[in-house]
């Protein structure tokens, strides 16, 4: 039951954080979120993304650890009775090195 709970709740970050980075982030990047890591307890996550075009990405980076108050009720939304764990926002470095082997070969 926990396990599926934390299913639920990082499932529920993630399209919160992929909807709210697209509204929001402008025009200049394309933000993609990867994945959602959250810690047993639901207290911590860490959300990784990518981000388009690569030279994009510490400016997306910053802007969406600036904004992660503000998911709070968009995530509320998602999932009754639960509350937001803290947010950290990491560059998925291994979406990037699997880009790069889809790249060699073709």
């Amino acid at each position: 039951m926990h396990a599926n709970r934390n299913e639920r709740i990082a499932e529920a970050l993630r399209a919160t954080a992929a909807e709210f980075l697209a509204r929001e982030a402008g025009r200049q990047s394309m933000i993609t979120v990867t994945r959602v890591q959250l810690d047993e307890d639901s207290r911590r996550a860490l959300v990784f993304i990518s981000v388009f075009p690569e030279s994009s990405e510490q400016s997306a980076l910053a802007f969406a650890q600036r904004s992660r108050s503000e998911l709070s009720k968009p995530f509320k939304a998602h999932v009754r009775g639960a509350s937001l764990p803290h947010i950290e926002f990491r560059i998925d470095t291994g979406e990037k090195n699997r880009q790069r082997l889809d790249e060699l070969s073709l």
